[in-house]
């Protein structure tokens, strides 16, 4: 008998999985426009780049909201403890980057005297004044963080695909958009 899968919500899981396809176009493009020579067009790829950034940055927070009032569901009972705290230690990891990483590229912006402005419709205000010294700082520290987000997102999807495919447990069925509600 098929044990019962007890899954995210709705919610939950479309947000996982916007951030998500949200991360694997951005990160891409954070590296592609970092090698292009100043341009109209390398100046349009910061754009979407800041774009997502923020949006990244807006469904964190929602997701973070959300959680305070939608506990996740409890990780199959056969995941040995260690398991567990090593999971909940990730994704705390993983959250803390989702919203650091934004805001570093926003500081960074603000350093650089750039201005974010949101889908081209509502600037934000500068975080910090204008300090080439300091903006390559923070583009360095901006940088850093995504490779470090980088290596945790494939922690995370080791992690699933272990538990799907070797373990054969319901951890990853609980987040997949399909699927049965049970």
């Amino acid at each position: 008998m098929t044990p019962a899968i007890i899954r995210y919500t709705a919610t939950a899981i479309a947000l996982h999985w916007v951030t998500a396809l949200l991360l694997i176009v951005t990160f891409p493009l954070g590296v592609y426009m970092h090698g292009l020579a100043l341009s109209p067009f390398k100046l349009q790829l910061v754009s979407y780049h800041k774009w997502i950034g923020v949006t990244v940055l807006l469904l964190t927070v929602a997701r973070l909201a959300w959680r305070v009032k939608h506990v996740p569901p409890p990780l199959p009972e056969t995941v040995p403890l260690w398991q567990q705290r090593a999971a909940q230690g990730l994704h705390l990891l993983l959250f803390v980057l989702l919203l650091v990483i934004p805001v570093s590229g926003w500081l960074m912006s603000s350093a650089k005297g750039v201005p974010v402005v949101y889908l081209g419709l509502v600037q934000l205000p500068d975080l910090v004044g204008k300090d080439k010294a300091l903006g390559d700082t923070l583009q360095e520290v901006h940088e850093a963080l995504n490779f470090g987000l980088l290596a945790l997102a494939g922690m995370h999807v080791a992690a699933a695909l272990k538990h799907h495919f070797l373990d054969k447990d319901t951890t990853l069925l609980r987040m997949l958009p399909f699927g049965s509600r049970r």
